[in-house]
């Protein structure tokens, strides 16, 4: 074959070649490798946190307990990063996770900034000396703050913290009416209620009719009074009667 032929076979297969498609082909690939370089150069500056930083963070809802510096500290690793790559899924744990706060929402708002809700633990009693118990009967650890009010001590299984709290208000609701003040509630492993009031008197409520022994104890009162010596405990684990421990060595009368 001379290389005339060769040529010529050439020529005739470059005229049945559809530049338009090879052409078209070209500009669509260019286009592909345009888009993703602007893709990959776009996912860089979202997360450049000098590019595109966190300004500021906005706390709004009552706080007592939790400071601005807890909530720095919390903060300051996730403030690193930039306002589109910050998790605000981690942002809400990490505050959730502060001793004092009970929910906590997060919000991104443009341009920079970051727009907190906080809701504190909403505390009601003492649990089993080192714990708190929130006002839906929930068992927190937290460190003493300047300011919490006086609280009643409760004891009991931690899964029996609702139980415990929900007696608690009904057996002060009771007392209060009669202008006692309780201040502290136990329930034993075995079930059985101690109830002891503001004036030091213990009331053993054993396990069974609590509401009806305490309205006994009330109702007796009076009369436990008139004997002109301290009462130091109250044992109301009896069907009709009760058994009086006198604050000072005297036997206990029925």
């Amino acid at each position: 074959m001379s290389w005339s032929d060769v040529g010529h076979r050439w020529k005739t297969s470059l005229t049945q070649v559809d530049w338009y498609l090879c052409l078209g082909l070209i500009f669509l690939f260019l286009v592909l490798c345009g888009l993703c370089m602007g893709g990959w150069k776009l996912h860089q500056v979202l997360n450049d946190a000098d590019a595109l930083p966190i300004d500021a963070v906005v706390i709004k809802g009552e706080r007592r307990y939790t400071s601005d510096e807890e909530i720095r500290i919390a903060l300051q690793d996730l403030m690193k990063r930039s306002f589109f790559s910050a998790d605000v899924n981690q942002v809400q744990q990490a505050l959730e996770d502060l001793p004092w706060v009970f929910h906590a929402s997060v919000r991104r708002e443009w341009p920079a900034k970051l727009k907190v809700f906080l809701v504190e633990q909403d505390v009601v009693a003492h649990w089993n000396e080192t714990d708190w118990l929130n006002a839906q009967g929930q068992v927190f650890k937290a460190p003493m703050k300047e300011g919490i009010p006086e609280l009643p001590y409760l004891v009991g299984p931690d899964d029996q913290a609702v139980s415990v709290l929900t007696n608690y208000r009904q057996i002060s609701e009771l007392l209060a009416i009669n202008e006692f003040k309780l201040t502290h509630l136990e329930l034993s492993p075995r079930h059985a209620w101690l109830a002891i009031l503001a004036n030091g008197i213990a009331l053993k409520l054993g396990r069974e009719d609590k509401m009806a022994r305490v309205q006994r104890f009330i109702n007796v009162y009076p009369t436990l009074m008139q004997q002109n010596k301290p009462v130091a405990r109250v044992d109301l684990r009896y069907d009709t009667g009760l058994a009086v421990g006198w604050g000072e060595a005297h036997e206990e009368s029925r």
